[in-house]
């Protein structure tokens, strides 16, 4: 943490990093054990789970922002077209005069736990280990919970009435499973969730000790492309030589997708802007798990790679098991794809682009049918604007060092919804993962460090807009 004297930190708020440093640490307790109990209750918003744990989830979230002092708290959800969505937490504080309002975003709901054998501990028994919080929901994305919640406590601890920003808290129910209705819940409610500044904590930092302030986001296709070559199953034996199978053909035509270097070799699919910030491929092999023998595709840095090129997927594939395979020429074969597009890129252009070059390069003249998915625009945020200097300056305070601008390879649908329903607001994308946090897999886990100075870059950022009153 830095040293700067509170007085020079905040002028006009008599409030500065050491005092909401202070304040931070002596809730940091308190702090942790919520989100310990959070990860115990195994809120998952897909279908084949019980639903009574995800309302279990949201009542827990509620009762935690009731404890703030927050009285207007509410569970909403509605029902879009006949797809029912997850349970979501709304709490609202109501801004003084002259002082923005804030829209504070994290979602409640988990990743199944997947196979329990690849855990070290239980999944739903948060535990530490050797600084670090494991459990499912640790990182993704309770901790984004307890972030906001502590930095308001931090801040109602120090300033008081002083505190002027208004606050509405919306943790999501159902990011895990797509957020399906998103889009209609934002419509429903747009006056609700009005905000001037939008802080959504579903990110991470650079590396544990290096804090991060996402500034793009690759946007994202789906797709599912199914390959038929035969009217019916055949015997491998007495037909096979002059007919290759489905898998095979499906095989081939997937490799078309990138070329010998493994970039993407989709035309249509475009690259965005070279980025300054350097990613070692050291760190990057260390971080990603790559085993060493295995060389890493496409060409340029591994900033640009992963930021701000576009990236292809298979993600799944229907064909028969090994257990249950048999000499039989397969007749049909299904994949899904899952390309990750670059900040500039139109999603339906994009689209278009991948159903064209699938009719295009279908091997053998085999039937290829191509049936669009999920849709998401790209995100590059303006980090000239005032939030966004504030949230840089707050993260530096917070962990005594410079933070780094840095894209994300992956893509949140919802930010372009936000983008379009609230024009005039400014986003920070902000976090509390770091490349070990294994979100989505076994043994997820939180750093404690970097929690605590999350929790104090927020507090940080909301003193600032308090101080400079509207954003």
């Amino acid at each position: 943490m830095t040293s700067t004297p509170d007085s020079a930190v905040l002028p006009g708020s008599g409030i500065g990093v050491d005092a909401l440093a202070r304040a931070v640490d002596a809730r940091m307790g308190e702090t942790i054990a919520t989100l310990k109990d959070l990860v115990a209750i195994p809120g998952i918003a897909w279908a084949a789970f019980n639903p009574s744990e995800l309302a279990r989830s949201a009542e827990a979230v509620a009762a935690v922002l009731r404890g703030l002092g927050l009285d207007d708290v509410r569970i909403l959800s509605i029902d879009d077209g006949g797809t029912q969505g997850g349970p979501a937490v709304v709490a609202r504080r109501p801004a003084a005069a002259g002082k923005p309002t804030v829209l504070l975003y994290a979602h409640h709901d988990v990743q199944p736990p997947g196979d329990a054998r690849l855990w070290a501990t239980e999944p739903f028994t948060a535990t530490e280990s050797v600084g670090r919080l494991y459990g499912r929901g640790a990182a993704d994305d309770k901790a984004g919970i307890m972030a906001h919640a502590g930095a308001l406590r931090a801040l109602l601890d120090t300033l008081g009435e002083d505190f002027g920003v208004g606050l509405t808290f919306f943790i999501e129910g159902e990011e895990e499973a797509g957020s399906p209705t998103f889009r209609a819940f934002l419509e429903t409610h747009r006056e609700l969730l009005r905000a001037d500044v939008i802080v959504v904590a579903d990110s991470g930092n650079w590396k544990v000790g290096v804090p991060a302030l996402t500034t793009s986001l690759r946007g994202l296709v789906d797709a599912t492309v199914e390959l038929r070559v035969l009217g019916h199953a055949v015997h491998s034996g007495m037909f096979g030589g002059p007919v290759l199978d489905a898998p095979t053909l499906l095989a081939r035509l997937i490799a078309t997708f990138h070329d010998q270097d493994g970039a993407v070799a989709v035309e249509g699919l475009v690259a965005g802007d070279t980025d300054a910030v350097e990613y070692a491929e050291a760190d990057f092999r260390q971080d990603s798990s790559v085993l060493d023998t295995v060389r890493l595709a496409g060409t340029g840095s591994i900033a640009d790679r992963l930021w701000n090129k576009p990236a292809l997927s298979v993600i799944g594939m229907d064909v028969p098991s090994v257990e249950l395979a048999s000499n039989t020429l397969i007749p049909t074969a299904r994949a899904k794809i899952s390309p990750r597009l670059a900040p500039g890129q139109d999603p339906a252009s994009a689209m278009a682009a991948l159903a064209a070059h699938v009719e295009r390069h279908a091997p053998f003249g085999a039937q290829v049918s191509f049936t669009p998915g999920e849709q998401g625009r790209a995100f590059a945020a303006d980090t000239a604007a005032p939030a966004a200097r504030a949230a840089l300056w707050a993260l530096g305070a917070a962990w005594g060092t410079e933070p780094v601008q840095a894209g994300m390879g992956g893509s949140i649908p919802f930010i372009a919804d936000l983008t379009e329903l609230y024009p005039q607001a400014q986003i920070l994308i902000t976090g509390v993962e770091d490349p070990d946090s294994r979100a989505h897999s076994a043994n997820e886990s939180l750093h404690l460090g970097d929690f605590r100075n999350a929790v104090l870059a927020e507090a940080l950022l909301l003193a600032r807009l308090n101080a400079a009153g509207q954003a």
